[in-house]
């Protein structure tokens, strides 16, 4: 199993994720011997999952059942363990395409915290590229460490424990991208242009408060970066539903059938009389949005390398 490698057969050691609804997942390692509680019963690795297709609908203990998904970068970002706070899948989208990744790019990101961007990136620059990543925390860079080895993408990432605004990312003018989520990031600035190939390379800085923005784009301007630009994105959910609405009335229905020639006197036309009468709402699909919507995440900077 890799997150970046797709297979069919759920193995032991693998990381599968359990369905149980579009609001109800959660990630389980593979080992045989082991069970998995949930809701509607246990779930038996050795027999249950080991052997089975991913996707598969697997019957719990209780009679329930739930979907066995492969891994994505998507999917784990919505059910890692948090370390951190973590960025979603509407900032991550916009930052890979901003910063211009593909395969065989070269990356240096810090910090690493959970992994969900890191994950994502990895899949994008792979597989020829690679993701240097920094964390100050030494714990959590040695988690994240495992878990790059158990979802077997290692050779594409390398962790290291240090801190970025002190001692740079460890690689020279060859990096492709720079990304910074850090309290300070007008203190690496200097280490990002010194980590970025020689031109053209772009730098994102993520920061909650306008306060580090302008601070890290006055760096910026400072250490000749171009085309700076700082935006925010603000996802709104909308919640497809069926209503219903009473039909207005627009006259008597007597009144419109004399109109028109309509013989109520007429057997065969006493059904339709009584429908049209007594109908008095209509269904249909409305997109309504959310009441609460998720508003302030960050403020992304890019910039370019002159």
């Amino acid at each position: 199993m890799s997150f970046v490698e797709y297979g069919d057969i759920i193995k032991d050691g693998d990381t599968a994720i359990v369905f149980l609804g579009h609001e109800s997942m959660f990630p389980v390692k593979v080992q045989h011997g082991t069970v998995t509680q949930t809701k509607y019963g246990v779930i038996r690795h050795s027999t249950d999952l080991i052997g089975k297709k991913y996707g598969s609908k697997v019957t719990c203990s209780k009679g329930g059942w739930v979907f066995i998904l492969h891994p994505t970068p998507e999917l784990w970002t919505m059910n890692l363990p948090h370390r951190t706070q973590i960025l979603y899948s509407t900032d991550i989208s916009i930052i890979t395409m901003m910063l211009e990744l593909k395969p065989g790019s070269i990356v240096c990101e810090s910090g690493t915290g959970s992994g969900s961007l890191s994950h994502a990136l990895i899949r994008t620059v792979a597989p020829t590229g690679h993701l240097y990543t920094v964390e100050f925390h030494q714990q959590r860079a040695e988690k994240a460490r495992e878990e790059f080895r158990e979802h077997g993408v290692e050779h594409l990432v390398t962790v290291t424990n240090q801190d970025v605004c002190k001692n740079g990312f460890g690689v020279s003018n060859v990096a492709d991208a720079v990304f910074l989520d850090i309290p300070s990031p007008w203190e690496a600035i200097g280490h990002a242009k010194s980590a970025l190939k020689a031109e053209g390379g772009r730098v994102c800085s993520f920061s909650p408060c306008i306060e580090q923005v302008q601070r890290t784009c006055l760096a910026m301007e400072e250490y000749g970066f171009t085309e700076i630009n700082t935006l925010e994105i603000l996802l709104r959910v909308y919640n497809v539903r069926t209503i219903s609405l009473q039909i207005p009335d627009l006259g008597k229905a007597a009144e419109d059938n004399s109109s028109t020639g309509f013989d109520s006197s007429n057997p065969s036309n006493q059904g339709t009389l009584c429908t049209n009468v007594q109908q008095g709402t209509v269904q249909f699909k409305s997109g309504v949005p959310l009441r609460e919507m998720v508003g302030h995440t960050g403020y992304l900077t890019f910039a370019t390398k002159s």
